[in-house]
């Protein structure tokens, strides 16, 4: 190959061995991307569009976030891009590597389909950049009231680098801090690439909303997609990580349990300086002072979803324990340990690379 040819990476994957059928997968393909802060809903859009038999979205990667984080600190460093000018690594030569690392994890980590998606939260954060290197990807922009996330991060005890999941009122301005960085991105990013999707929204007209999302994404309708708890790890259907916080939720049917529960738990006084805490609740259209809140009311489908829940909480109850890792696995994989380990290794290289001389 002659220096001057550009490189085009292209994965094929084989899908039937005896029909030697297989998919095509490079740059330029329409990659969906699932963002938002944690605990927003992002793993039941996930949910829903893994049941649909065109699209496979699959676990959160974890790994995804972390290139990205690192190219980021890369860029940020004036001395470390000098080295990288140096080296012969341009901007150019760095995009097709991530790219080339990132479509590499999506492809892989799943199953073939017609469409790909990758639900790690917080690359909406870079969504801008992604875009860059996906020039046809679109992106799916969960909001779910800020409230509500911080109480679910806090009593699920979600690590997030960040956040201290002892403190209600930094949280608060935490979430607001991320929560406004991804609508920057998104707004930039404009709207025909990225859809706000309102988990509240989602939640009581699912069948509403989520014909606009496969609009939005050029993808035809499919029954399914409101029956995805039907298809929870079953092949072609949607796989779910024992060691992911949502998991044992979306095994169920879209309901309103998550909606208000967090009302009567969360501190009254952070309540009360909800607004001044998080602005970015009046900015995404929520009353921080009505409480309980009102989003609307349900389809009659999510509440008959709702109410045979509620008759039968033992069947729920057993599917979700069936889900969980022992006692003696989550011993030996501590996700919140893995998680700051993992997060104090990247700042360790970036101020490793910083020190260099």
């Amino acid at each position: 190959m002659s220096r001057g040819r550009k490189h085009k990476l292209m994965l094929s994957l084989l899908i039937n061995e005896e029909d030697k059928d297989t998919y095509e997968y490079n740059r330029y393909m329409p990659l969906i991307f699932i963002g938002g802060v944690p605990r927003s809903g992002t793993t039941l859009m996930r949910a829903i569009l893994d049941a649909h038999p065109d699209v496979r979205c699959g676990q959160e990667t974890r790994v995804v976030p972390r290139i990205l984080q690192m190219r980021q600190h890369w860029m940020k460093s004036t001395k470390e891009s000098i080295r990288l000018s140096e080296a012969g690594i341009s901007s150019d030569v760095l995009n097709s590597a991530v790219a080339a690392f990132i479509l590499e994890i999506i492809v892989k980590h799943g199953e073939p389909a017609t469409r790909l998606c990758n639900k790690d939260p917080l690359t909406l954060k870079n969504g801008d950049y992604l875009i860059e290197l996906f020039p046809n990807s679109k992106f799916i922009f969960m909001v779910r009231d800020g409230r509500a996330t911080v109480h679910s991060i806090i009593s699920r005890k979600v690590t997030i680098t960040g956040f201290d999941l002892s403190d209600y009122e930094q949280c608060m301005k935490k979430w607001n801090d991320a929560i406004s960085v991804m609508y920057q991105k998104c707004i930039k990013i404009g709207s025909q690439r990225c859809m706000i999707v309102y988990y509240e929204q989602l939640v009581l007209h699912p069948k509403i909303w989520v014909r606009h999302i496969l609009k939005f994404l050029e993808i035809p309708w499919d029954d399914s997609v409101l029956h995805h708890d039907e298809l929870i790890n079953k092949p072609g259907g949607v796989v779910l990580s024992k060691v992911e916080r949502s998991s044992d939720q979306v095994i169920k049917p879209i309901n309103l349990e998550a909606l208000t529960k967090w009302v009567d738990q969360f501190p009254e006084d952070i309540l009360k300086n909800a607004a001044r805490l998080a602005p970015m609740l009046v900015k995404l259209g929520y009353d921080p002072y009505s409480l309980p809140p009102n989003y609307g009311s349900p389809d009659a489908f999510v509440q008959n979803n709702t109410n045979s829940i509620h008759t039968n909480p033992e069947i729920w109850q057993k599917r979700a324990k069936s889900l969980f890792l022992t006692k003696n696995e989550v011993n030996i994989l501590n996700m919140s340990t893995i998680d700051e380990k993992s997060n104090q290794f990247f700042n360790n290289v970036s101020l490793a690379k910083s020190a260099t001389v």
